[in-house]
């Protein structure tokens, strides 16, 4: 069984061996460290010259990376933790996303950041939080967030290739969201899924490069009553609360599970709102003005999509504590998905 952590550091080791134009930056990734979470374990063995070792300036390499870019290099810059993001915001919105539209697109940026984000891990309100919202409405960036599922028979729609394809086969600003929960979880297969008919979409970006959707309905059941869209690690909090639904409570849903947040595209959970007619979107970042929250703004505007009933599923609107049973009161729960579901159907 292969984790989310080895398929990201595959990934990577895997990029690097295919073009000596992928670099690595970051603090504390070398061997035997091999980064915080230790996704980027090996690379500086296996390629000693192109892992580079960074101070603690967020914002200084990040525009170093940039520079990179620009300049033909594949730069993937490791931010320890997301919540330091905040740090290179300038150099996000202001500059790396830029510089295709000030150069009349005479220039490419390959560059991919990857950055932990979440909390479930007492590491408190500076450590902990899913900051991914801030950067979803930044013209140029692409936002990724990896699902642990991995169905096609090549398992190329994984977190692995997900990666993988966003290094090599983006020419523009890539922020890839990694929660922490997820490093440990195994990547899934059909075999994992034996409760669901499963489907695969793929959306396409303005540089038709594809990502996947995943659409999983409880096999056998009957229509779907309403449709739940979720990321990240709750994609796997919300896929446990459609079970339980199903075998608890004869409610049955069907999940959706997006891996781009940005640019939107909203086809794969369209189309199954078009038959359910209530949505209900699951993030752990705060509620306010959120991902679920522009997602639902969205889908109602499109005319006769036939959306009845609707509600977002998020974090309290506060500082992620420390202790654990705080945390848990202020991050959504399958429980909460649970209650909400029923009140809704």
């Amino acid at each position: 069984m292969t984790t989310v952590l080895e398929a990201l550091n595959c990934a990577l080791l895997a990029a690097m061996d295919a073009d000596e134009n992928v670099i690595l930056l970051g603090e504390d990734i070398l061997d035997p460290y091999g980064g915080a979470f230790k996704v980027t374990r090996g690379c500086s063995e296996a390629h000693p010259d192109r892992v580079i070792l960074t101070p603690i300036s967020e914002a200084g390499l990040a525009g170093i990376a940039s520079g990179m870019a620009l300049r033909g290099l594949r730069p993937v810059l490791e931010i320890m933790f997301g919540d330091f993001t905040t740090l290179l915001a300038d150099q996000i919105i202001n500059h790396m996303t830029k510089f295709r539209w000030m150069y009349n697109d005479s220039v490419d940026l390959p560059l991919v950041i990857r950055t932990p984000m979440g909390g479930r891990r007492g590491y408190g309100p500076t450590h902990s939080q899913s900051l991914e919202k801030l950067y979803l409405g930044v013209p140029g960036l692409t936002v990724l967030a990896p699902v642990s599922l991995a169905i096609l028979p090549a398992g190329r729609d994984g977190p692995g290739p997900l990666l993988q394809q966003a290094i090599l086969g983006t020419n523009s600003p890539v922020l890839f969201i990694e929660n922490k929960l997820q490093y440990l979880q195994t990547v899934s297969g059909l075999s994992d899924l034996s409760e669901f008919d499963v489907r695969v979409e793929f959306s396409a970006d303005d540089t038709a490069k594809l990502y996947p959707i995943y659409r999983l309905t409880i096999k056998g059941a009957p229509e779907p009553k309403i449709t739940l869209a979720a990321y990240g690690a709750m994609a796997d909090l919300t896929r446990e609360a459609v079970i339980r639904l199903a075998y608890e409570k004869e409610i049955f849903s069907e999940l959706v599970l997006p891996t781009r947040l940005a640019p939107f595209r909203l086809e794969g959970i369209l189309d199954s709102v078009g038959h359910t007619g209530a949505l209900l979107t699951v993030e752990e970042g705060t509620r306010t003005l959120g991902w679920g929250a522009e997602v639902l703004a969205r889908v109602s505007e499109i005319p006769g999509i036939g959306l009845k009933r609707s509600a977002r599923i998020a974090a309290q609107d506060l500082p992620v504590p420390a202790s654990p049973v705080l945390e848990a009161s202020v991050l959504p729960q399958v429980d909460t998905i649970i209650e909400q579901v029923q009140k809704m159907v």
